[in-house]
């Protein structure tokens, strides 16, 4: 029998390639958020190849205060889920601005070693380690909504604000457009969740980050006059960068990320309102054995929503296929019920 030449002929498939994950480990919520992903991981990727790298900030800088993990209970919880702890000081960020800390923090991952930066508040559901990033070509999470810039009747336009920006940094504005979406409307302009990110070189995509968000924070274009970078400026530097790496929207390969791979879930009582059976299941799973409850029962909302069952009842308010939308309406439903926790 003859071989097929085309089949011969064609490509054999590459194992994707190995990479980190990076997330934020400090004090107070993140620090048990962080330990619910490096427990998810495991579960869900038992084999993943990579380090898991959760970077601390330390006294000192930008810090008034030890903004370190406090207490042992979860420190030997990560430990044993083999997470690593890699300090960094923040120097321009800090307590002002604490969402800077994924700004700051690239500068301590290993250099040349691809990333792939989370949020604390995020869970792995699925096989992470087989997802098919390109690392040469950045990209960033989708599921977003269009809070930033937010338009006043006399002000600036998307189009002009987006610009100005994109001319700050001497990047090609039209070719960041999404041409199938109308003019003026925020889903035509680059903008990202920085809930995940990703790029070959932590090194070099963490210094021009800081230097776009540096460069914007302290001198405005004129066109944003109107506008308020607190909370927004990471997701408003993040697409420039992005781009200036030659990075974009994310492709198919990407779609288990926000998908069946991984959940950004931001705030327990959202994710018992709204996350799949699979997902509750398995934070359900994970936080069972004692010595990660140990560490997880310090954290009021851990103790309440997860240990003492009222997630059970937040899930039982809400039809998944029928949700409240804007999400306000929703929070403002479990805020009357008295389930709402940060």
């Amino acid at each position: 029998m003859t071989a097929d030449p085309a089949a011969e002929m064609s490509p054999i498939p590459t194992a994707p390639r190995p990479f980190n994950i990076a997330a934020i480990a400090q004090g107070g919520r993140l620090q048990y958020e962080a330990l619910l992903l490096a427990a998810s991981l495991r579960a869900s990727d038992p084999n993943f190849p990579g380090r898991l790298i959760l970077l601390e900030p330390q006294p000192g800088g930008a810090w008034p205060e030890d903004p370190r993990i406090r207490g042992e209970a979860t420190r030997d919880a990560l430990a044993r889920l083999g997470a690593e702890i890699l300090p960094f000081e923040a120097k321009h960020f800090g307590a002002a601005y604490p969402q800077g800390n994924k700004i700051e923090a690239l500068a301590a991952l290993p250099p040349g070693d691809p990333f792939l930066f989370l949020d604390s508040d995020t869970m792995i559901t699925g096989p992470l380690s087989q997802v098919r990033f390109d690392f040469s070509r950045p990209s960033a999470s989708m599921r977003r909504e269009g809070t930033w810039p937010e338009i006043e009747l006399y002000g600036p336009g998307y189009t002009e604000i987006w610009k100005s920006l994109y001319d700050r940094f001497g990047l090609d504005f039209q070719s960041s457009l999404d041409l199938s979406q109308p003019d003026e409307f925020w889903k035509r302009y680059l903008y990202f969740n920085a809930g995940w990110f990703f790029h070959s070189d932590p090194q070099a995509f963490g210094a021009r980050f800081l230097d776009y968000a540096r460069s914007i924070r302290s001198d405005p274009p004129p066109e944003l006059i109107c506008q308020t970078l607190d909370p927004w400026l990471d997701q408003v530097a993040l697409p420039l960068v992005i781009h200036s790496f030659g990075g974009g929207r994310p492709g198919p390969d990407l779609d288990g990320l926000d998908g069946d791979v991984t959940c950004h879930w931001r705030l327990l009582p959202l994710l018992f309102a709204r996350e799949s059976d699979h997902v509750v299941d398995l934070l359900q799973e994970v936080t069972a054995p004692n010595w990660i409850k140990k560490a997880l029962k310090e954290h009021e909302p851990f103790k309440r929503m997860v240990y003492q069952a009222k997630g059970e009842k937040v899930r039982a308010m809400f039809d998944r296929s029928d949700l409240p939308w804007p999400e306000q309406k929703l929070r403002n439903r479990l805020k009357r019920a008295k389930l709402w926790m940060r």
